[in-house]
């Protein structure tokens, strides 16, 4: 099942919000099963589960890996290749997992959320999805679900130029061939606190 925004905007619109709610639901309880069983709690699964709850009624694939190419709109950017998508989530994991004691929660934060927009592992939602997956490690790194009204992910989509930008930086670095996450760490540690705050 199945609606396009041309179909009608306002439904398509209105399906967006619930499945936000559904997928920020879904999320606070793998933030709580994260807080008690430690960061190997989130894994591929959780993504697609994440993924689903953002598409589900709006992608025909919500909840499953592409299996073609992609591209990103005005961005100069080209995800991997279909089939190397499983290859660089089972990477991107491994560097949360093996980072998770040296790294502190805004590099590993902005690490994942970096990351997963960059290989773009699924047809839509892939921001949705990473920004979920970047509020749960912070969450869970922090040691507890964040107090306040507006969280970082809705914060980011409030306002997504610093989010772009921040994410072209990290782009442009690895481009170059280093990992520099400086920039998107400090985008989201400005939000975290932003988010305390305003609790």
């Amino acid at each position: 099942m199945l609606i396009i925004k041309s179909d009608d905007e306002v439904l398509y619109e209105k399906l967006q919000d619930r499945n936000l709610a559904r997928q920020y639901e879904l999320l606070t309880n793998f933030i709580e099963i994260g807080l008690l069983k430690g960061p190997h709690s989130v894994d591929k699964y959780s993504l697609y589960a994440l993924n689903h709850a953002a598409t589900a009624g709006i992608s025909q694939m919500a909840g499953r890996f592409r299996q073609e190419p992609i591209y990103i709109g005005n961005s100069d950017h080209k995800p991997p290749r279909y089939d190397e998508v499983p290859d660089h989530i089972d990477r991107m994991f491994s560097f949360l997992y093996e980072n998770w004691d040296e790294a502190d929660a805004y590099q590993l934060a902005g690490y994942a959320l970096w990351r997963l927009n960059w290989i773009h592992p699924f047809i839509e939602g892939n921001g949705r999805t990473s920004r979920a997956l970047s509020y749960y490690l912070l969450c869970v790194k922090i040691g507890n679900l964040l107090p306040g009204d507006q969280t970082v992910p809705e914060r980011i989509r409030e306002n997504r130029a610093p989010y772009y930008q921040a994410l072209r930086e990290t782009d442009a670095a690895w481009d170059d061939g280093h990992l520099d996450l400086e920039s998107i760490s400090k985008y989201l540690a400005s939000l975290v606190k932003a988010q305390i705050l305003d609790g």
